[in-house]
């Protein structure tokens, strides 16, 4: 994600994290509208470190992501994302993440991750 722009990351709560980005020329489709694959990413991202910081650091990788594409956002908007921890067991994280922009719902997404045994070298936060 960092060579996209990356994402302003916090926690909000035990359960819950918050992240945004904005939207730049390079993340656009030639509709003009951000890219679904860009929209993926960030879910993708965003939640996986917000599974990665509920298990106290732990590696995780994304097992299973389910997205509904909503909305459409354009050059320049700012896409905030919101990550709730569902449950985290000793080897699963289960989540839901949805995006917003100007208060509108852009994206909506259930996911699990899996907490590895061993860390991944230069994983990154989000593994």
């Amino acid at each position: 994600m960092k060579h996209n722009g990356g994402l302003f990351f916090r926690k909000i709560s035990k359960h819950e994290y918050e992240f945004k980005t904005k939207i730049k020329k390079n993340h656009l489709n030639k509709a003009g509208i951000t890219h679904g694959g860009y929209i993926a990413s960030i879910i993708d991202a965003g939640a996986g470190t917000g599974a990665h910081r509920s298990t106290n650091n732990k590696s995780c990788v994304t097992i299973s992501l389910d997205i509904k594409f909503i909305g459409s956002t354009k050059l320049s908007d700012e896409i905030v994302g919101f990550t709730k921890i569902q449950k985290v067991t000793n080897s699963l994280v289960f989540l839901i993440c949805h995006l917003e922009c100007k208060g509108k719902l852009i994206a909506s997404a259930s996911g699990i991750w899996k907490i590895l045994k061993k860390p991944l070298p230069n994983a990154g936060f989000g593994g």
